[in-house]
C-alpha cells in the first residue's frame, strides 16, 4: 500500500509517517526511480505499536531502542500486540504508584492542614528512584540466544560450579511447597521454557506465565501449548490485581538486583487473591554475612570460576527477602535445597 492508504487506514497524517520514517523506526520498501513508498502489513503493525507507545508517554528515542530490542521477532501481529500489551502494562503500574503518592500527600495536607517541601521532595524522590529501578535493568545473558539449549543446560551433568544441582527435585520442592489443589490458578513469574509450570499442570492446576523474552516464550509455546504466556517483566506483571491462588517462580530472581527484587515481590503480592501464597527457588545466600563467609572460602581454595559465576549475577540476600514479604503480610518459612538454591515459602495471613 502507498502512504495515501496506510495514512487512513490508522487515521494519522502522511506527515507522521515521513517523520517516524525520518527517525528510523519505520523502512518501508521504494518501488523504483519514482520513490514511491510501499508498505507492508508488518509495517502497519509497527507502526501501531509506534503509535501506541507514543500515546502512553514513551519517547522517541525509548521506542527506538525497544523496537531495537525486540529486533527479528517482530515479524508477526502477536509480536507486535504483546509489545504493546507489555509497555501498557508498565506504564499501568507506574501511573499506580504515582496515584499512591499522590494520596498519600492529600493524606498529609488532610491530617496536618500543610504539607512541606521535605515530604513532598521525599515522596517525589520515591516515585523517582522507582522509576530508575524498574527501567535500569538489562538482559546481559541474552535468553533469547539462551532458549533453545536452556533445558539442556539447567539438566546435564556438569563438573566444577553447577547452580543447576539437583534441577528437577529443586522444581518438585516448588510444587511440594505450593501444595496446589485442582481447579485453582496460577502464575509463574519467569516462566522460561514452562518447565516448572508443566508440573502444576499435570496437577489439574490451570497456570499462566510471562517472560521478558520472546524466544523462551515461543519454545514454552511449543511443548506446553495449554499454557497461557505472555510477554511481561518482573516489574509490571502482565495481569490484574487479586487474579491467582500461588505465584512461582524459580531461577529467576537472581538476575535482579536486591532493590529490584522487591518491587518483583510486590508484584507478586498485587496478582494474588486474599489468602493465597509465593512460591520461590533460587540462588541465594541466608544473609551477607553467609556471602562473605562463603566468598573467602572460595578465593582461599582459588576456585575463580565459581568466584566469578556468583559475582556476575545477583544471588538473593534471603533475609531480606524474607523481611520484605512479612512486611507486606505473609508468614514465611525457608530452607536450604542445594549448596545455593533455597526455598521460600511465603503465605499471605
Amino acid at each position: 500500500m502507498l502512504i495515501k492508504d496506510m495514512a487512513a487506514r490508522l487515521q494519522i497524517t502522511p506527515r507522521a509517517i515521513r517523520y517516524y520514517e525520518e527517525k528510523g523506526l519505520i523502512k518501508p520498501n521504494k518501488a523504483d526511480e519514482s520513490g514511491y513508498r510501499h508498505f507492508t502489513e508488518e509495517d502497519v503493525w509497527r507502526l501501531q505499536t509506534i503509535i501506541t507507545l507514543r500515546e502512553v508517554g514513551m519517547q522517541i528515542e525509548e521506542i527506538h531502542d525497544l523496537m531495537n530490542k525486540v529486533g527479528d521477532e517482530q515479524g508477526s501481529l502477536l509480536h507486535h500486540l504483546e509489545l504493546q500489551r507489555s509497555f501498557l502494562y508498565s506504564r499501568w503500574v507506574e501511573m499506580s504508584k504515582l496515584i499512591q503518592t499522590t494520596e498519600k500527600m492529600i493524606e498529609r495536607v488532610k491530617n496536618d492542614g500543610v504539607m512541606d517541601a521535605a515530604a513532598l521532595y521525599e515522596l517525589a524522590e520515591g516515585n523517582k528512584r522507582l522509576r530508575q529501578t524498574r527501567d535500569n535493568w538489562e538482559d546481559r545473558w541474552n535468553f533469547n540466544e539462551m532458549a533453545d539449549q536452556y533445558d539442556e543446560m539447567v539438566t546435564r551433568d556438569q563438573e566444577g560450579f553447577n547452580p543447576h544441582e539437583s534441577y528437577d527435585e529443586v522444581l518438585n520442592a516448588v510444587v511440594e511447597g505450593v501444595n496446589p489443589q485442582p481447579g485453582e490458578l496460577g502464575l509463574e513469574a519467569g516462566i522460561g521454557t514452562g518447565n516448572l509450570a508443566s508440573r502444576f499442570v499435570s496437577k489439574g492446576v490451570e497456570m499462566s506465565g510471562f517472560d521478558q523474552s520472546l524466544q523462551m516464550l515461543k519454545r514454552c509455546r511449543q511443548k506446553h501449548p495449554t499454557i497461557a504466556t505472555k510477554l511481561g517483566t518482573f516489574f509490571a506483571f502482565p495481569f490484574m490485581e487479586n487474579g491467582f491462588d500461588f505465584v512461582v517462580s524459580s531461577y529467576a530472581l537472581h538476575h535482579l538486583t536486591d532493590d529490584q527484587k522487591c518491587l518483583a515481590l510486590a508484584e507478586c503480592r498485587r496478582v494474588l487473591k486474599p489468602g493465597g501464597r509465593i512460591v520461590i527457588a533460587d540462588l541465594m545466600f541466608m544473609d551477607e554475612s553467609h556471602r562473605e563467609t562463603h566468598l573467602q572460602a572460595l578465593r582461599a581454595a582459588k576456585d575463580e570460576e565459581s568466584i566469578h559465576c556468583i559475582e556476575d549475577e545477583w544471588y538473593a540476600d534471603r533475609s531480606r527477602l524474607l523481611t520484605e514479604l512479612m512486611a507486606m503480610g505473609f508468614e514465611t518459612e525457608a530452607k536450604e535445597l542445594t549448596r545455593y538454591v533455597h526455598l521460600i515459602v511465603a503465605r499471605l495471613k
